[in-house]
């Protein structure tokens, strides 16, 4: 077999597949959506040996499934690709974002032992790789407010307008409050859960955010993450979580 040499042009295309595959893959890693990749790899693997060997059987059993599978995928996985289009559109790939600190960590700490302590519910929304402006301006409150335990406490007091729905952080700035969010329709949700729960769960699935849930029936806190819900976190591990899942792994 007669190998060609490569020219510039055909290692500047190599490169830029393989790029937008890594951004791929890191977009959805740690979602189920990763599974369907790793499928669809699986898929075009099957179809090149198909092709090679004259498989006609497995030929044609490719071909429904391209001709069918396909679009039942996209309707099945309507939410991650809207996710994945979403934060293409938005640049985040490539552009700055203001990121969450320590400083910022201790605010959410201290706000959140205060709320406990106090029998007060919320939601916070902090984003990370994605941003946020579009459920603020469907049903939010856009401000513009550095992040601070008073301020997040005075939000979710039972007598604050602001109180209902979640409250937006990119960094250290609050951008928004009294934010509906979309409700889990996805995977299983315990039976005990309530809205809020659910609204956390909704919004980490459809958005690259982190959600930290109080509830003020049990005094406890949970955080999600990709459609995902914690268990219980006590004071002792409730720093070390944030600091992980918004520092370590930004």
């Amino acid at each position: 077999m007669k190998l060609y040499p490569l020219a510039i042009r055909d290692i500047a295309d190599i490169a830029l597949v393989t790029v937008i595959i890594y951004y791929i893959l890191k977009l959805f890693k740690g979602t189920r959506t990763i599974y369907i990749i790793t499928g669809l790899i699986a898929v075009v693997g099957l179809s090149a040996a198909a092709t090679l060997f004259n498989l006609k059987g497995l030929m044609w059993l490719l071909s429904a499934f391209t001709r069918y599978g396909l679009l039942a995928l996209i309707v099945i996985f309507q939410p991650e690709i809207r996710k994945g289009l979403a934060v293409i559109g938005t640049g985040t790939f490539i552009s700055e974002r203001k990121k969450i600190g320590i400083a910022e960590i201790q605010e959410l700490e201290r706000a959140l032992r205060q709320m406990v302590q106090r029998g007060i519910g919320g939601i916070i929304v902090i984003e990370r790789n994605m941003r946020l402006d579009e459920l603020i301006s469907e049903s939010g409150v856009k401000i513009y407010a550095t992040l601070s335990a008073p301020l997040i406490l005075s939000i979710f007091l039972p007598d604050s307008p602001l109180h209902d729905g979640a409250i937006i952080v990119r960094g250290n700035y609050i951008i928004g409050a009294r934010t509906i969010l979309p409700l889990s329709q996805v995977g299983i949700v315990e039976g005990s859960l309530g809205t809020r729960h659910r609204a956390a769960l909704g919004v980490t699935e459809h958005f690259d955010c982190l959600a930290i849930v109080v509830s003020e029936e049990r005094r406890s806190i949970r955080i999600a993450q990709k459609g995902v819900l914690s268990e219980s976190l006590t004071f002792e591990n409730l720093r070390k979580y944030m600091e992980e899942l918004l520092i370590k792994r930004t």
